[in-house]
């Protein structure tokens, strides 16, 4: 008996609400296969074919170890209840052996109601029966009784073994009334002195109790005190989860690679931290490769795994193979449809997330209120109510009216679509509100420039006794825009001074916003001194700010402070701002700093900051006097980023001030009117250089010339340029006129220009390429295979394409 008691103690406590890796399980000590099927079959006949506890043992471990295995719908308790009947029948339902493994069987089936009864009625209780009832309280959803029941079992005078600590730490993960960790150091200190804290049950719970708050260090610790031939697969995981949970992607993926490295087979909760760490680092390589581990252990078939692959590319931006891993998903449930969804309407493909909604109904899989708050959300950004009360009608339906995620939505939907009457209706009939739930309402009214309705519910929200958050105030102080709402602003700015926000970033920014839109200038510089260290997002807020409110100048002066005070370098958002604030003041001086700054940080090339260069440089002009180079230089910018009636207007702008060209200037202007197809005007320009100006056309001026005349089929004209210019030919210019002669179809005039250009770089692939395709096009088939052959014979490739990207 004593045997039997000492091997079912070996049977890991049941856990529920967490991953079941926190909980590992264990060989079951039991009697053979052929045993338990056997008392099993009798048990379900209704008929007690043994007559001993062990039979009716026996059948319970089998009908559990079933439960646990068994992937089929609700579980059916019919067994366990005709097993329990004949022990009480047989007079054993009282034998702590018995009552044991039905209270094992019952938290395996997650009927807490029964263990609980059977628990009260064992008059006898050991290790096993106290350990049986944590873990059928954690399994069963009520973990704070399941602590109550440890206390009790400690009391009692039994020391728990590692089940019952992993079981109460389990507990302790999921207690909504334990929000600290103080229950989780004393577990800690019972298991040093119990001589477990080495062990991995035990273990990996420690680590999830300590990762739940944020306490990595503790977690490393605990890790670092389990040997290393001991670690399993969980414990890695808890310290995976550790690492992810707090935000530590890079320590998560050096994680993973020593668990690859060690040789260990990872299972479905290591990819997930994997490919979480992946997200939080933004580094979709290294998510790619885990994909690549995931096909490799063929765990493409498990719908957590793709869940989260899918969530991983869709917040890299990559649409496509998000979409590609959901129609990979065999087992669609609800987080599959949810983060589909989620991620179409993040894309703003909102026809796209609509139409995967309507299909999670027809697919038979039921919406939650994950699903209806997304959903609404995307119907409130649409301005559309039509399709947001839809929704919210089908929220009804399937009894989320009451879920306040739901209803939050349904203010936000409300607020957006314009519908701000009805938006506040709703939000009095709520029967349960969070502080999120009056966010909505105040940046709706916010939205709409309420400042008196957002003031009033901000003063009814403290009224009530609810504590306003860090996004209450960016919230009100949204709707502050004229004059009058200067001393609504004031008492907000009080209440976050003694609430202690004045150094949230968030907060302070939503500050300086409204007091640059009442236009101040010296309270927004004195809350940023307030503050402290800003990090970049405030300062482009902040920069952002002053330019939209025409303060240009205080705006080049935050920009100053922001140098000095930022560590970072500026992105291109800030960059392109302050340029845009050189522009609005004409500062040619600040804008030539600016200008050497975003080529010194790398950002010459973003468009964002390139177009407000260009618009700088073009605004800046205006202003200046007798400057030839500076509108060279606006000259060439224009003509490189194809601005070609903005090169013709500077021109004209330059003539009317009088400036004195240069062959540059010219090579801009007749560049843009070869594209424009501005023949006369172009010729005239260049005529113009020596009547007009006094100055010798240089080869760029006389090759601008050619590719003009050349591109509107002026070929015999070109060519005559070419043979009268004082310069000795060189291939770009013969290169010119054979592209005119294939646009034009002049075969002998394009072989003509092909000769000069193989006489004059006899392995230009371009040549070879360039006539071939002019006989083909002339219909010559035989002389343009020619070509090709010559080609092949002397030796001459033709080099590759190819697409660079840049990172």
């Amino acid at each position: 008996m004593m045997l039997r008691a000492k091997a079912s103690s070996l049977m890991p406590p049941a856990r529920t609400g967490a991953p079941a890796w926190m909980f590992p399980q264990p060989a079951i000590a039991s009697t053979t296969f052929t045993a338990l099927a056997s008392g099993s079959r009798a048990a379900a006949a209704g008929a007690p074919a043994a007559t001993d506890p062990f039979a009716i043992a026996n059948a319970l471990s089998a009908a559990a170890a079933s439960a646990s295995t068994s992937a089929a719908a609700p579980p059916s308790t019919s067994t366990g209840t005709r097993l329990h009947a004949s022990a009480v029948k047989l007079g054993v339902s009282a034998d702590t052996f018995t009552a044991n493994h039905l209270l094992i069987y019952y938290a395996k089936r997650g009927c807490l109601a029964s263990a609980l009864d059977l628990f009260d009625e064992t008059p006898r209780r050991n290790l096993v029966t106290w350990t049986a009832m944590v873990s059928a309280a954690a399994r069963g959803g009520a973990p704070d009784l399941g602590l109550a029941l440890f206390s009790s079992m400690v009391r009692t005078g039994f020391c728990p073994n590692e089940f019952a600590l992993a079981s109460a730490l389990g507990a302790c993960c999921q207690s909504v009334v334990v929000a600290d960790v103080k229950l989780g150091c004393s577990l800690h200190g019972l298991a040093v002195k119990a001589g477990l804290d080495g062990n991995p049950y035990v273990g990996s719970s420690l680590m999830l109790v300590y990762a739940k708050h944020g306490r990595v260090a503790a977690v490393e610790r605990v890790f670092a005190g389990i040997a290393p031939a001991s670690r399993d697969v969980a414990c890695w995981n808890a310290m995976l989860e550790g690492y992810a949970t707090n935000g530590r992607g890079y320590d998560a993926m050096r994680t993973v690679v020593l668990l690859h490295r060690s040789g260990m087979a990872a299972d479905m909760f290591t990819y997930v931290s994997a490919v979480k760490a992946s997200s939080i680092t933004c580094d979709l390589n290294f998510g790619r490769q885990v994909h690549g581990l995931v096909i490799h252990s063929e765990f493409e078939s498990n719908t957590s795994v793709m869940n989260t692959l899918m969530d991983m590319y869709f917040k890299a931006g990559q649409k496509e193979a998000a979409v590609g891993i959901f129609g990979k998903i065999q087992w669609k449930d609800t987080v599959s449809w949810n983060t589909m969804i989620s991620g179409l309407a993040h894309d703003e493909d909102e026809r796209a997330a609509a139409d995967c909604f309507f299909d999670m109904s027809r697919f038979g899989c039921k919406p939650n209120q994950v699903t209806f708050s997304v959903m609404l959300r995307l119907s409130g950004a649409k301005e559309s109510a039509s399709l947001g009360l839809q929704i919210l009608g089908l929220a009804y339906r399937h009894g989320y009216s009451d879920n306040v995620l739901v209803a939050n939505a349904v203010i936000n939907m409300l607020s957006q679509c314009g519908l701000l009457g009805c938006a506040y209706g709703f939000f009095c009939n709520l029967s349960v509100r969070n502080v999120v739930t009056w966010n909505e309402m105040i940046a709706g009214y916010g939205l709409h420039g309420c400042s008196e309705d957002a003031m009033r519910l901000f003063r009814s929200l403290v009224c009530f006794g609810a504590r306003p958050d860090e996004f209450t105030y960016p919230a009100v102080l949204s709707a502050f825009q004229q004059d009058h709402d200067a001393r609504n602003h004031e008492q907000i700015h009080a209440c976050v001074l003694k609430q202690g926000f004045a150094s949230c970033q968030f907060v302070s920014t939503s500050l300086i916003k409204a007091k640059v839109a009442l236009g101040s200038v010296l309270d927004p510089l004195k809350i940023i001194e307030e503050a402290g260290k800003m990090d970049l997002v405030s300062w482009g807020v902040t920069i952002s700010a002053f330019v939209k409110h025409d303060l240009d100048k205080e705006a080049l002066f935050l920009f100053n402070l922001f140098r000095v005070d930022c560590p970072e370098k500026p992105d291109e958002f800030i960059l392109g701002t302050i340029l845009n604030a050189c522009a609005n003041a004409a500062l040619i001086r600040q804008c030539r700093c600016i200008h050497a700054l975003v080529v010194r940080t790398g950002h010459s090339k973003h468009f964002c900051v390139s177009s407000a260069l260009v618009d700088a440089y073009a605004k800046c002009v205006s202003s200046i006097t007798k400057d030839a180079i500076l509108y060279n230089t606006m000259l060439t910018a224009c003509a490189n980023h194809g601005l070609i009636h903005e090169v013709l207007s500077l021109y004209q702008d330059m003539t009317q001030l009088q400036l004195a060209p240069t062959p540059a200037t010219f090579v801009a202007v007749i560049s843009a009117c070869s594209h424009l197809g501005l023949v006369e005007q172009g010729k005239l320009l260049f005529s113009s250089m020596l009547s007009a100006h006094g100055m010798n056309p240089t080869r760029a001026n006389y090759a601008c010339l050619i590719d003009l005349l050349a591109r509107r089929g002026l070929l015999e004209e070109a060519k005559g340029v070419i043979e009268a210019m004082p310069f000795q030919p060189w291939p770009a210019v013969w290169r010119s006129l054979m592209n005119g002669c294939r646009i034009h179809g002049n075969k002998e005039l394009g072989l003509l220009a092909a000769e000069q250009i193989l006489r004059m770089a006899p392995n230009s692939d371009g040549a070879y390429v360039s006539l071939s395709h002019v006989y083909a096009e002339d219909g010559d088939w035989q002389s343009a295979e020619d070509t090709r052959r010559k080609m092949a014979e002397n030796q001459v490739q033709k080099a590759q394409g190819y697409s660079s990207v840049e990172i």
